[in-house]
């Protein structure tokens, strides 16, 4: 049974201009739901645009996921008034409805995790419903604009923790079947579940002071899911700024010259002793690097990455380790849910503040002067102490 998903993104965003690119902990708001949707069940997942700065990113980071794929969004689809339904029929009718199900996934909902995606695909593959959406169950009196209570008796109110409330769509997830699809043309139909996520999710990103809540939100939730209490196996490392001082000498032909610690690369020979596995992932491609890693003997090289987050995901996964095992060293934003996702996480001394704010350890070295040595060193002290 063939599952795809549709991410509607706009160029034009009036509420948040640049909204969909607009970095939230270091990542592009889109690229959260992305993330998860790769990690889901989804068989395929498509980002539908007219952003042609996003489709190149699409085509250019992605190649290690298959699933995500980009699509041209019309002109008509894209105006202000244009409805996400007529974006959703225009990607259908595209594919030729060679879909058994399709899934609708909202950018403005980065609390949304790939267990949410797959419990509203399961809802449906499963037959239970044909058509499924996430909802938040939210415990509050509700009333009507003339002034009259509508989920409760005002003169009888009810204790919390007596009172069921009401399900309020938060817009997250949606999925339905082929043929509920072709009858209604409508995300919704027929025989519809809802499909319970947390409270927290029901705060989406429409308005500029939604951003800092949702990412104070998402800060949470990387840390509760830190674990401690396991060896660290495998760490990874971001490029300039770690192995280098973040600077670069260029000439007319590009560059000329980048700064390497020798005693970092001693660093990688007491970790190949405590057998501890290195990646790299750079959202650079420089030669000068790839001769650098090809010395060092580091055969998990990934350059040209720049959601960082989602690849350390996918490699979790496809190598089936868990992140309670990683380490994870980096300077800038754009290694910052990465760190918060990593079991202990390092930012060198030249890192940038909102880096050390949220490391685990603020390094004495900075990057490119045994920062790697430094942060390979504290990884030792700390899986002997297991």
């Amino acid at each position: 049974m063939k599952s795809i998903a549709i991410i509607p993104l706009r160029r034009g965003s009036k509420g948040i201009p640049g909204k969909n690119k607009k970095k939230l902990l270091g990542r592009p708001l889109y690229q959260w739901v992305l993330g998860e949707a790769i990690k889901s069940d989804l068989d395929e997942v498509y980002v539908f645009s007219d952003d042609f700065e996003i489709k190149e990113r699409i085509e250019l980071d992605y190649q290690w996921a298959p699933k995500v794929k980009y699509w041209t969004r019309s002109v008509e689809s894209a105006t202000d008034t244009a409805s996400t339904e007529s974006g959703m029929l225009e990607l259908a009718e595209g594919l030729n409805y060679e879909f058994d199900i399709i899934c609708l996934l909202q950018a403005t909902s980065p609390i949304t995790e790939f267990s949410d995606i797959n419990n509203v695909l399961q809802s449906v593959t499963s037959g239970a419903s044909d058509s499924a959406l996430t909802v938040v169950s939210a415990k509050r009196f509700i009333w009507s604009h003339d002034g009259k209570s509508i989920n409760y008796d005002y003169l009888n109110r009810p204790r919390r923790q007596d009172f069921e409330g009401l399900l309020i769509e938060n817009g997250a997830v949606y999925a339905t079947n082929k043929q509920q699809y072709l009858k209604t043309k409508n995300r919704l139909g027929d025989k519809i579940a809802t499909i319970e996520m947390p409270e927290e999710s029901l705060t989406e990103i429409d308005e500029p002071s939604d951003w800092p809540i949702v990412e104070q939100l998402l800060v949470g939730r990387l840390l509760k899911r830190k674990k401690s209490g396991s060896k660290v196996k495998y760490l990874f490392l971001d490029v300039d700024g770690v192995f280098t001082e973040g600077n670069v000498l260029t000439g007319p032909e590009g560059e000329i010259a980048k700064s390497f610690s020798l005693r970092d690369g001693m660093g990688f020979e007491i970790a190949r002793e405590i057998g501890l596995e290195i990646f790299v992932m750079t959202s650079e491609n420089s030669p000068i690097v790839d001769r650098r890693i090809e010395k060092l003997r580091i055969k998990n090289y990934f350059k040209g990455v720049k959601d960082k987050y989602s690849l350390m995901q996918f490699l979790i996964g496809k190598l089936n380790i868990s992140e309670s095992e990683i380490g994870y060293v980096g300077d800038d934003i754009n290694d910052l849910a990465a760190m918060l996702a990593a079991s202990w996480s390092f930012a060198p001394a030249n890192a940038l503040d909102i880096v050390k704010q949220y490391a685990d350890f603020v390094l004495h070295a900075s990057g490119g002067n045994k920062a790697i040595r430094e942060a390979i060193e504290i990884i030792q002290k700390l899986n002997n102490r297991i």
